[in-house]
């Protein structure tokens, strides 16, 4: 079974389209934010929180990074799981 991690806004659920809309704030660089969990490719800063991009459709929210990722409990448990059953075999 393969389970797809789902990015969404966690505000108003606008979803990329993998577009570089993300601009790092100390070198400028411009980047998919999920690319890379939010790290800048150019300067390597870590960003906690990701923007919403509202000239693409979303709703210009500032939330944490993680939140935008939907179903990672399930992928987790999924995973979990089929180490337990290689353990038994």
């Amino acid at each position: 079974m393969t389970m797809r991690i789902q990015i969404e806004c966690p505000k108003c659920g606008w979803e990329p389209d993998g577009g570089a809309y993300w601009m790092c704030s100390q070198c400028y660089h411009t980047w998919n934010t999920f690319d890379t969990m939010a790290k800048c490719p150019a300067c390597g800063i870590q960003y906690e929180r990701t923007a919403c991009i509202p000239h693409r459709g979303g709703c210009q929210a500032y939330e944490p990074h993680l939140d935008w990722y939907k179903n990672l409990d399930d992928l987790l448990q999924l995973q979990l799981d089929q180490i337990a059953i290689e353990e038994l075999v």
